[in-house]
């Protein structure tokens, strides 16, 4: 019996990767230099910094930029942004419907927890969840299933009783490597990206209500 809902952040339940991609985008196009899709993707779902888009310009340019002063107008530009985004569909009443079925709901992320309970505070979302689980909290994030396990172990199930709910690659390969049933919700930005090794594919969760999902995944 499936016990827990665990979802990821970024891109599920709001689409913060749509902005932080088009504020990298916009500053790589200042110097007429393209940021591609297929380069970003190796950064979706991954901790901050692992691939440095700075690194990235400089590469393409030969040489430095003044990180120091495009930093805070990147940021700037970025949470311009995102605060247009609301929650993403369906995300609210799987937590409603969650809540009243007595299942235990836990973020895994590879974002920083400072970010996620930011964004969950001004979403009112914060209270709802038992357990977060963030970059801060695991020495190797997506797709290790690090983030996964110790939000099991906060939530008390085993992986046979948790769905996971993600949008890119490196969270369903984290969250299958952990053992969960993985559900695959991509955003606008991680829709082409290829989400086969999930159990199931859905375009937003307003497509299935969540007793449906629970009847799926408990039959296999």
């Amino acid at each position: 019996m499936i016990r827990a809902l665990i979802f990821d952040f970024d891109g599920l339940i709001l689409d913060t990767e749509g902005p932080i991609y088009q504020s990298w985008r916009e500053l790589f196009q200042k110097y007429d230099c393209d940021l591609r899709l297929e380069t970003w993707a190796k950064i979706i779902g991954v901790p901050v910094g692992t691939l440095d888009p700075f690194t990235l310009l400089e590469e393409k340019l030969g040489y430095p930029v003044d990180r120091a002063a495009l930093s805070p107008e990147r940021r700037a530009r970025e949470d311009e942004l995102n605060a247009r985004q609301p929650v993403l569909p369906g995300v609210e009443a799987y937590i409603a419907e969650a809540k009243r079925l007595g299942l235990g709901l836990a973020i895994a992320s590879s974002s920083s927890c400072k970010w996620i309970t930011r964004h969950l505070t001004r979403l009112g979302l914060l209270s709802h969840f038992d357990c977060i689980r963030a970059s801060d909290d695991v020495d190797r994030a997506k797709p290790d299933p690090d983030l996964y396990l110790s939000a099991l172990e906060c939530l008390n199930v085993e992986p046979h009783q948790a769905i996971a709910l993600e949008d890119s690659p490196n969270g369903v390969m984290a969250a299958k490597r952990a053992g969960l049933f993985c559900v695959a919700v991509p955003n606008p930005l991680t829709r082409e990206l290829p989400l086969d090794h999930a159990d199931l594919r859905l375009d937003t969760l307003a497509e299935m209500p969540l007793e449906e999902l629970l009847r799926k995944a408990e039959a296999l």
